[in-house]
């Protein structure tokens, strides 16, 4: 197996795309573009151009077309994606769709999860599932026909974080070019009251669990700030999560809930619209390394104390 994988890496650098080439990626993340010129059950025969290699059906994490291939520029500068045509499908559909774009963030003191907007492995999560941490890693999950792969990565930077927003955006530092699963974002603006949504993420460290619900009130002002309040399920862990439509897109990150006695389906999530205008303005929210606490939060001014005996005014 090893001496396949050493073979496949050399080739796969000096292997030459044509235009009908099939994208073939491993599950050590190398990735294959050759032409399949025989499929037994047990493995897949590619013709390179140059070479003919046999790759065990085992060792296949994905096959697509090179046309399908998701281009990174398509992205632009705001990292995000909209789908201009999303098609309203079921749930368990939608879940199948994008569940692998969903990750559990993990920090020395606890976790939370997490979505991946931009295919170079841009992620975002909530504040307050990394405030203070520098060790960070993100858990992504991968299906095959065989089993499910959990696959870590312990080389994360903080980008920009918004305390007041409680926003963070992360980046996959991986030393290979993987191309990551992303989902578009939605317009949370447009949602109405009684319209299906479901969250995906890790509560209380019960990976990939789905939640589903509908959106009770789109704009529910609490502490100044306009959440999404919603009967879906979010509980710790779930924090940093996507809220989905039927549309396969993201209309709000889950980031907290109601928790007292007799309260039920009291979940809340910030608006879609506001992570845009934070990905959009990602400078002013740049993470210094040297101040744990950025974005720049400044301390209210002491109040001043009145004198012990204060003298009448003339």
């Amino acid at each position: 197996m090893k001496q396949l994988f050493a073979i496949t890496i050399f080739l796969f650098g000096f292997c030459l795309l044509s235009s009908g080439a099939t994208v073939i990626e491993l599950v050590q993340g190398v990735e294959i573009r050759a032409e399949i010129i025989q499929e037994k059950p047990d493995r897949l025969v590619v013709d390179l151009g140059f070479a003919v290699l046999s790759i065990p059906r085992d060792s296949i994490l994905h096959l697509y077309s090179s046309e399908e291939q998701p281009d990174k520029e398509e992205f632009g500068v705001d990292l995000y994606r909209t789908d201009p045509d999303p098609q309203v499908e079921s749930v368990k559909e939608q879940v199948v769709a994008s569940g692998e774009a969903v990750v559990l963030v993990q920090t020395p003191t606890g976790l939370g999860s997490g979505f991946i907007i931009h295919p170079s492995g841009y992620v975002v999560t909530n504040d307050h599932v990394i405030a203070g941490e520098h060790e960070i890693s993100i858990t992504i999950y991968k299906k095959t026909a065989q089993d499910l792969l959990k696959i870590p990565f312990n080389k994360v930077r903080i980008v920009g974080t918004s305390p007041e927003l409680d926003l963070a955006l992360l980046k996959i530092e991986d030393d290979e070019e993987r191309v990551f699963p992303t989902v578009p974002l939605g317009h949370s603006d447009t949602l109405r009251p009684g319209q299906t949504v479901f969250a995906i993420g890790s509560p209380l460290g019960l990976e990939r669990t789905v939640s589903q619900g509908i959106i009770s009130l789109k704009d529910r002002l609490i502490g100044g700030r306009l959440f999404i309040q919603t009967t879906t399920q979010i509980n710790p862990g779930n924090s940093g999560g996507p809220l989905f439509n039927r549309r396969g897109e993201v209309v709000g990150v889950t980031n907290m809930k109601v928790n007292a006695l007799g309260a039920e389906g009291l979940g809340f999530a910030i608006p879609s619209a506001v992570l845009k205008n934070f990905l959009k303005n990602r400078d002013a929210f740049a993470y210094d390394v040297r101040n744990p606490n950025s974005g720049y939060r400044y301390n209210k001014p002491p109040r001043a104390e009145p004198p012990e005996n204060p003298t009448p005014a003339p």
